[in-house]
């Protein structure tokens, strides 16, 4: 792990750092200056020379590189990445309980848990640093973007592991609700187990021969046309679980673009949400010892008939 970035956030964004690699001190150096490090690890995806000028990158201080010091073997370089623009979710973030140790928001479909890939400023976490002016904020674990629901926050790093160890340690009661269609064939509730792996090449995950790895408890709340609405309880986490278990048994949720298969949308798309709500989770606060619950108050979506 690296030390403590001498940068402070940008909109809510950490810095990013790099590292440089360790050589033989009897052998020449890899890279004549930390400038030309920079640019043979980091372009084209950023404009290093720019940044260099700028006096973008930092050491472990927070000195500027110039990038005319000789190449230094296992030295931190810390900067912020340039952001592209983002299309703007447009659905609010709704926080349902906050004290001085977590955040429990009620997350919008779309919306990243934390800023990954292409989705930094429209994630929960840059979003809620920002407006509530916690910059130690940070997820107890994660819901799909395109997954609605409840999703726990810590406060500050010395909260952080007892309350994502109730998630690691599976002590945490998760329960789902979904819209998927109806098999009068299928019979609920009923207990799926798989092996799930998500290979990163791929947008899907799959469903593969071996030792099971995930399980779920799906039930059919009520029939209402060709539509129902179910309620999932996972035992595991797996990536994409839920909505890979449910299209298996022939039942994509209503507005899934990955399964089961994958569908081109737009960006900036927002007209047909995920149907996948993370609806409550309950647990034994591992502080105080008090039985914690908290619901989504997002509805489901029918589909138009």
């Amino acid at each position: 792990m690296p030390p403590r970035s001498p940068l402070p956030q940008r909109h809510g964004v950490d810095a990013a750092w790099v590292r440089t690699p360790d050589h033989n001190p009897d052998a020449p150096a890899p890279w004549a200056t930390m400038g030309a490090f920079l640019a043979d690890r980091l372009a084209p995806h950023a404009p290093v020379a720019e940044m260099l000028a700028g006096g973008a990158f930092v050491d472990a201080a927070g000195r500027p590189w110039t990038g005319a010091e000789p190449y230094r073997p296992h030295t931190f370089v810390w900067f912020h990445r340039p952001l592209a623009p983002e299309p703007v979710v447009p659905f609010p973030v709704e926080v349902l309980h906050a004290d001085e140790r977590i955040v429990v928001v009620d997350k919008p479909p779309f919306l990243a848990t934390t800023p990954r890939g292409t989705h930094v400023r429209e994630s929960v976490l840059t979003r809620l640093r920002t407006s509530l002016g916690l910059p130690g904020l940070a997820p107890a674990h994660r819901l799909d973007r395109l997954t609605a629901g409840v999703l726990v926050l810590t406060t500050e790093r010395r909260h952080r592991a007892a309350y994502a160890g109730l998630f690691q340690g599976r002590h945490v009661t998760k329960t789902y609700e979904a819209l998927a269609p109806i098999d009068p064939g299928l019979t609920f509730p009923r207990r799926v187990v798989s092996r799930i792996v998500k290979r990163r090449e791929s947008l899907q995950a799959e469903v593969v021969p071996g030792e099971p790895n995930a399980e779920t408890l799906i039930d059919l709340v009520e029939a209402r046309g060709p539509w129902g609405p179910y309620r999932l309880v996972p035992a595991t986490g797996k990536t994409h679980q839920l909505r890979l278990h449910l299209s298996r048994l022939g039942l994509p949720i209503v507005g899934d673009p990955l399964y089961p298969r994958v569908l081109d949308v737009a960006p900036d798309d927002f007209s047909a949400p995920l149907q996948l709500v993370a609806r409550e989770l309950e647990f034994t606060d591992p502080v105080d010892g008090t039985d914690r619950v908290y619901t989504s108050r997002r509805p489901l979506r029918w589909p138009d008939a």
